[in-house]
């Protein structure tokens, strides 16, 4: 129940604080963005540092740079299927998660060697 409360606290604190840097830049739909992913994974390191040390946190942070490439890789297909290709969002969606779960686990498997 502590872990939940640190990180409901901690989280709430980095949320606020990229909501505000996310406030200052152009376009204000970056807002969102700056908010939600970089302060859960802040977070989430933070939390892990202090529960299983430094050398654990490193492996998690590695991971989570992978999952942002993955991620940028489907935002990618996605985005160009929707605006150049004009598919619908549903056979985009489908298909850019297959490439998305494919790139996440060509890369944990190429790092876990």
């Amino acid at each position: 129940m502590q872990d939940m409360v640190m990180r409901a606290v901690l989280g709430g604190i980095v949320v606020s604080t990229f909501a505000l840097l996310g406030d200052v830049l152009k376009p204000k739909s970056f807002a969102g963005l700056f908010a939600a992913a970089p302060s859960v994974a802040l977070a989430t390191l933070a939390l892990a540092v202090h529960k299983h040390g430094a050398d654990y946190a490193s492996i998690e942070g590695e991971f989570m740079l992978l999952g942002a490439v993955a991620f940028f890789i489907y935002a990618s297909v996605a985005s160009r299927l929707m605006m150049r290709q004009k598919w619908a969002a549903l056979p985009v969606t489908a298909l850019a998660l297959v490439i998305w779960l494919g790139a996440a686990l060509g890369m944990e498997r190429w790092v876990a060697r």
